[in-house]
């Protein structure tokens, strides 16, 4: 679950990570108030899940109140790369001597927590690996033995983080950890972590992720699932109970399991095309499922092909085509179907499809991955 800024600044004040004062402002009167509770001049910043507010014009400084309602009225309600602003975050300006970039996350194929510390901060991490990969520490972390003080001064050290800030960022990052593992967070960056011209060393930015398969540990995250951004699809999704991400592309994807879901994200990338969703029906396949699985897939009207990537375990190959020809006798189709089914009695599934009287303008049959995703990206392109 991604928090917007000014609740991952929340987050990090729980664990006394330094933040400029501030509010959130969902109008325009609310944005004045709390400018006057945090003292100009002020930042009026825009909360949305997405890189560019500035370019955009979503982030500007306000010296007095009618600057304030100013940049307030124009930000909210501001569409920034297909993102509506809908609140803004009002902070006391900060004087900056330097940026640097921190975050904190896990790095699966070693199994250990990963620290990312830069001296250059300020900009996309990803444009600073690209053009100066040595300016980026990366620091394996076991979780056993976690971040002590002395390891965090070390890292502000190798980083080449100037004398001044090291002392400060080491406290921070001791923190940040602190804040990444006790808050279950999948990612908790600070992009830019300035050094003020008075010495201080303060979190400008906050970017968090949380690990949903910790929810039970935090009741108190049921407030941030109330400001949970979902588009229509996703919306749909829920309702239904579907394990649904939407993404921009043109081949709608139906898969059993999320690794699978995942490798079919891949496969189409790899021959071409571009999913336009992530979609886990997890182990079953009966008609009520597909029929929910097509339903959304059919809300999405950049979809031009679905793919439908099923390998049979525990849920058999025929249940699963029983279930698809009786979904499609009650979801009117927009887009046509490739299939590959796979594993557990899997050719009598293929053979119920085939017997099924379903033209091939709506379902098509392939025996491998590959094959499949190629015509189905063949088709999203109109081939």
């Amino acid at each position: 679950m991604d928090l917007f800024e000014y609740q991952g600044k929340q987050y990090f004040a729980k664990y006394n990570i330094p933040v400029s004062a501030g509010g959130v402002a969902t109008t325009v009167d609310e944005a004045v108030a709390v400018a006057l509770t945090a003292k100009y001049p002020v930042v009026v910043k825009a909360q949305v899940q997405v890189g560019g507010r500035g370019k955009a014009g979503g982030i500007k400084l306000a010296n007095d109140e009618a600057e304030v309602r100013l940049h307030a009225k124009n930000i909210l309600g501001m569409d920034i790369k297909g993102h509506v602003v809908k609140r803004v975050w009002v902070e006391n300006a900060s004087d900056i001597a330097e940026e640097y970039y921190a975050s904190f996350t896990l790095d699966r194929g070693a199994k250990k927590h990963l620290l990312m510390l830069s001296r250059e901060g300020g900009v996309e991490i990803e444009e600073v690996a690209e053009k100066n990969p040595a300016a980026i520490l990366m620091l394996h972390i076991d979780p056993v033995d976690g971040l002590p003080a002395a390891a965090a001064k070390k890292a502000a050290v190798d980083a080449k983080i100037p004398e001044a800030a090291q002392q400060g960022v080491a406290d921070i990052l001791v923190k940040l950890y602190r804040c990444f593992v006790e808050g279950d967070c999948d990612l908790a960056e600070i992009n830019p972590l300035i050094l003020k011209p008075t010495g201080e060393v303060h979190a400008l930015d906050a970017k968090v992720s949380l690990d949903e398969n910790a929810e039970f540990r935090h009741p108190e995250w049921a407030e941030f699932q109330a400001t949970v951004e979902l588009d229509a699809r996703e919306l749909l999704a829920r309702e239904k109970g579907l394990q649904y991400i939407g993404l921009d592309g043109t081949v709608g994807i139906i898969a059993n399991g999320a690794g699978l879901a995942m490798s079919t994200l891949d496969v189409v990338n790899q021959v071409g095309g571009s999913a336009a969703n992530f979609l886990d029906i997890g182990g079953g396949a009966n008609a009520d499922l597909m029929a929910s699985a097509l339903d959304v897939i059919n809300s999405d009207k950049n979809v031009k092909s679905i793919f439908i990537n099923i390998f049979g375990g525990i849920t058999r190959g025929e249940e699963v085509a029983k279930g698809i020809v009786e979904a499609l006798s009650r979801v009117t189709l927009k887009a046509p179907i490739v299939i590959r089914l796979d594993g557990t009695n899997a050719e009598e599934g293929r053979k119920i499809l085939a017997d099924a009287g379903i033209p091939e303008s709506t379902l098509i049959s392939k025996p491998t991955m590959l094959e499949a995703a190629r015509a189905a990206v063949a088709i999203s392109n109109g081939k």
